[in-house]
């Protein structure tokens, strides 16, 4: 009986692998266009499909179980859908440098459903928390957050595995990471100064759909796209520290443009003293059926190439992203 090779923590997978390359397709973007930049990306892409097969195994296990939850035959999900699937993901990171660009902000076209969920808190000078996820390209609504009067948001990340990424995103515009924190250790001088920001009106944005960086990984269990996956239960704990309103935020690109959806999750997140875990697996599993909704509408958006259904394993607190 052949042993599986074991899954491989999140944070040990190298997303943004080659940055001089990104600095390049960029610069060819901006001096010629998609004309000439639409071919070297597909040629980048290649090379990346190519040379990393569990990041292909893995785009091709969610697109299955996608197929399956939606009713469609899983024979559909060829190797030509997985190379559209990284393709999605190279023209994800293309418009994440367009957004911090000084060229940006004309010929990105972003839509925003429910802003008054954002805008009615603004107006009353209250903050919120936001959770996110890796599906679309919630860069473009942090970018395009200047678009929206008064709204302040804190992106809270684990830098130290996107830290050639981030460079990348200074060089084109410092400000990128001017609402930028890293919470790859939440210790009471960081939950402080976080509850001082919502106190201020800010609103702070965090992941849901990754398992934290820790020997130790706390999370809860719901069923995902027809399969047990584990979530982190940060979002919720720091929710119900913060006691402020959650909120969830989607951004997906469709045939007119960016589309950010709110939805308001929960008026306040209260942890009993007791059986925390099962409050802690339903509010995964309304956040996993939410995501699981948007994954519907943007098949081909969802941008985590490793084993997402595997029991999540401890990985190198420095180790690559």
């Amino acid at each position: 009986m052949t042993t599986a090779a074991p899954a491989r923590h999140w944070a040990q997978i190298n997303e943004v692998t080659f940055v001089a390359g990104i600095k390049f397709l960029f610069l060819v973007f901006r001096l010629f266009g998609r004309l000439l930049f639409v071919p070297m990306l597909a040629v980048g892409v290649l090379f990346y499909f190519l040379a990393y097969p569990r990041a292909r195994a893995a785009s091709r296990d969610y697109l299955r179980r996608l197929h399956r939850d939606m009713g469609l035959p899983e024979r559909a999900v060829t190797s030509w859908m997985v190379y559209r699937h990284f393709i999605a993901f190279g023209d994800s990171i293309l418009d994440k440098l367009r957004v911090w660009s000084s060229a940006a902000g004309g010929d990105v076209a972003v839509q925003w459903h429910d802003a008054h969920l954002i805008t009615d808190a603004i107006a009353h000078g209250h903050g919120g928390l936001v959770i996110i996820s890796h599906l679309g390209n919630i860069e473009m609504g942090r970018g395009m957050s200047h678009t929206r009067p008064g709204l302040k948001r804190t992106v809270l990340v684990h830098t130290k595995h996107a830290e050639a990424f981030n460079r990348l995103l200074g060089e084109i515009n410092p400000e990128s990471a001017a609402n930028l924190v890293q919470v790859s250790e939440m210790t009471p001088a960081t939950a402080i100064v976080l509850s001082e920001k919502v106190a201020a009106g800010e609103f702070l944005a965090i992941a849901g759909d990754r398992v934290p960086v820790s020997p130790t990984p706390r999370v809860a269990y719901s069923q995902f796209l027809g399969g047990r996956a584990a979530f982190p239960v940060g979002p919720y704990v720091l929710g119900s520290l913060l006691q402020c309103r959650v909120y969830l935020a989607f951004c997906i690109h469709q045939v007119d443009g960016y589309h950010v959806y709110y939805e308001l999750f929960r008026d306040q997140i209260k942890l009993p003293r007791r059986d925390r875990d099962a409050a802690f697996t339903e509010l995964a599993g309304a956040y996993a059926a939410r995501l699981a909704h948007y994954c519907r509408l943007a098949p081909l958006q969802w941008f985590n190439f490793y084993d997402f259904w595997a029991e999540p394993q401890a990985a190198w607190v420095d180790g690559p992203r």
